[in-house]
């Protein structure tokens, strides 16, 4: 039953007429292009944010699930864990506002007000419950204004440990005949230390278990910290690594300690060079690339594509969302915050400017996209169907 929620996406409609809207006049050259050191990059990735977050509430098997049968290359789990040291799979350690937490007596005691990267922050947080404990919890819906069909399925689906993900991926990419990467985020890695809930050894050990300890697995870490990445290459990671970055601010863990450098220090050129060290990429906010006109309006193109390249660094933005709300002003449709726009505009927009790969919480919209950026047909660009088995 649940098998079949996941697998019949409900805004098959919008997307249709997005596609028809389209039109021919969106065809452009692919962005593949050449990368630093001569070396050819890989076909822009889709990778799908939270998995299938525009259809399904995030971080769950549902979502996950449903952006690999989108035609995502990889689904993302933001990892946080347990009291008992279990990853698994939420936004943020506080898990108010993604389960139904609250609606549980039991746990009424356990509501506080902990300091998460130095912001007060009430709620429920992981670290105190055992993983058997949030076993009893459904997920539901974060952004339930934007989001309101996604409420349908508030209350059907688990939280999912990591290695619950890691076992959907080996049985998508085998009945889907194509391998499906995963592209764990490690989060609040200074907070979970602090709190002798460290990420890093249970992430390693954990990719180990699975095999997926390889330079070449389907698999990028990543983290908007930059001590924690250092620290898992020491630990013996060798799978891809991602910096994520911020418009504004600067890593924690850098604040933490008292470093003055912010994620402006490390887009620079020399910043850059510096992360290509450790890491294979980095994870931008999108408006790093191309930022906004006062007006709204989407602008030029920085530097960023080019300097990260010369780098040696491939570039995967966050994040792609089809809602007005979410999009440039000359990109919406219509006067609806929460109705659907120009997103594959937007999206081909950015492919024109070499990205290397994009988060999106609509899977499908960025395959349509990179058919369309590459001038391919946008009819094989469409997910086969399958059986909802």
């Amino acid at each position: 039953m649940l098998t079949a929620i996941a697998a019949t996406p409900l805004a098959a409609a919008p997307l249709a007429a997005s596609v028809a809207a389209a039109g021919p006049a969106l065809a452009a050259g692919t962005a593949a292009g050449t990368a630093a050191g001569g070396e050819r990059r890989r076909s822009t990735l889709v990778i799908g944010h939270r998995g299938a977050s525009g259809y399904r509430p995030e971080h769950t098997l549902a979502s996950y699930e449903l952006a690999a049968r989108l035609g995502a290359d990889f689904v993302e789990p933001d990892l946080v864990p347990t009291k008992d040291g279990v990853l698994v799979c939420r936004h943020e350690p506080e898990i108010g506002g993604t389960t139904n937490v609250a609606d549980h007596p039991e746990f009424a005691g356990r509501k506080k007000t902990a300091s998460l990267d130095g912001v007060a922050t009430t709620g429920w947080f992981t670290e105190d419950f055992t993983l058997a404990e949030l076993k009893t919890l459904r997920a539901k819906e974060r952004l339930p204004e934007v989001r309101q069909e996604n409420t349908l399925y508030d209350g059907l689906f688990e939280i999912p440990a990591f290695t619950e993900v890691l076992d959907l991926r080996a049985r998508l990419s085998k009945e889907l005949g194509r391998e499906i990467g995963v592209y764990p985020e490690t989060k609040h890695p200074t907070y979970f230390a602090k709190a002798g809930l460290p990420l890093e050894q249970r992430l390693v050990d954990t990719l180990n278990r699975y095999g997926l300890n390889r330079r070449e697995a389907a698999v990028f870490v990543q983290s908007f910290e930059t001590t924690n990445l250092a620290q898992l290459r020491k630990l013996g990671l060798r799978t891809s690594v991602v910096q994520l970055l911020s418009a504004e601010g600067a890593p924690f863990d850098l604040v933490d300690a008292g470093d003055k450098r912010t994620y402006a220090d490390l887009v620079t050129p020399a910043g850059l060079r510096a992360i290509a060290a450790y890491a294979t990429g980095i994870g931008p906010d999108k408006l790093q690339v191309i930022p906004r006109n006062p007006d709204g309006s989407l602008g030029r193109a920085t530097s960023l594509v080019t300097d990260a390249h010369a780098a040696g660094l491939v570039l995967h933005p966050y994040t792609f969302r089809a809602e007005n709300t979410f999009l440039p002003a000359d990109y919406r449709r219509g006067t609806a915050a929460n109705d659907f726009g120009r997103a594959i505009d937007e999206q081909v927009a950015y492919l024109r400017a070499g990205i290397d790969g994009l988060f999106t919480d609509q899977a499908d919209i960025g395959v349509l996209a990179r058919a369309v950026a590459a001038g391919q047909s946008i009819g094989a660009a469409q997910p086969a169907p399958h059986s909802a088995t």
